[in-house]
């Protein structure tokens, strides 16, 4: 019965030492629950950022602030899955989920669905590998990467039972005038109408940890849900406001609790 953690963060625009700082309490607060698995939202660390706009926020794998973090999760029998935006010499940068536990670097997934004005920032990646934790199989997608069921039976055929999709999808609108339910609502509807449909035809269990909040110059929906393999959301936090949910999820039953 593998024990999750799914959060919604305000990850600040090339801000990488706040959103590590902030990672780390998240960590903490995992370490304390027995934590198996942490997901955290697409460019958690750098923050989801126009690479043309914010250069700092393009950092290398086997750069300074990737050690940082790696290095927080020294002694940490989870493991911890965090979002940046990675550094592609001589091409657009990828938009990268990585994955580490107890200060090693496990791998890393490279968003394959590029679309709309992120095709002029970013490369796609390509299939990437399933990760393993105390014998569960996992897989990851992120945003976009929602509406390519490719992805989801890609991990499927490499054995996932779990995949994660981290997120970041950024508001329309004036932030002035923002409606925070109006949006939470909308990526609530876009999770339920891809996600129930991918995990009920692959047998699946899907997360989501989504940013949550305002930064400098855009506004992130929140969001954490778990579907089960029979299509049913069993889980959805109840707005957009920034925090974690820890769950235990029976893979057998169907189960999800909270702790």
């Amino acid at each position: 019965m593998p024990r999750i953690a799914l959060v919604q963060m305000r990850c600040e625009k090339a801000a990488i030492e706040q959103n590590l700082a902030s990672i780390g309490r998240y960590l903490d607060e995992a370490a304390e629950r027995w934590v198996d698995i942490v997901g955290l939202p697409e460019m958690s660390l750098t923050g989801y950022a126009d690479p043309t706009r914010y250069p700092d926020a393009i950092i290398r794998l086997d750069g300074p602030e990737v050690a940082r973090f790696v290095a927080r999760t020294r002694g940490n029998p989870a493991t911890v899955l965090v979002g940046l935006i990675e550094e592609n010499p001589g091409a657009k940068p990828f938009i990268t989920q990585l994955a580490a536990r107890d200060g090693q670097v496990l791998g890393h997934y490279r968003k394959r669905t590029i679309e709309n004005e992120e095709a002029d920032w970013f490369s796609p990646g390509t299939p990437g590998p399933v990760f393993e934790q105390d014998g569960l199989t996992f897989g990851l997608s992120i945003c976009a990467d929602i509406g390519n069921e490719a992805v989801f039976a890609d991990c499927a055929g490499k054995g996932a039972r779990l995949v994660f999709e981290l997120a970041a999808p950024g508001l329309y609108g004036e932030q002035a005038s923002r409606n925070w339910a109006t949006g939470y609502q909308w990526w609530e509807g876009e999770c339920q109408k891809y996600l129930s449909r991918y995990a009920r035809q692959y047998g699946i269990w899907i997360g989501v940890a989504t940013q949550a909040g305002r930064t400098i110059d855009e506004d992130f929906p929140g969001g954490a849900f778990v579907f089960a393999p029979d299509g049913e959301r069993v889980f959805a936090t109840p707005d957009w406001r920034e925090g974690a949910v820890y769950l235990d999820i029976d893979l057998e039953s169907g189960r999800v609790m909270p702790i």
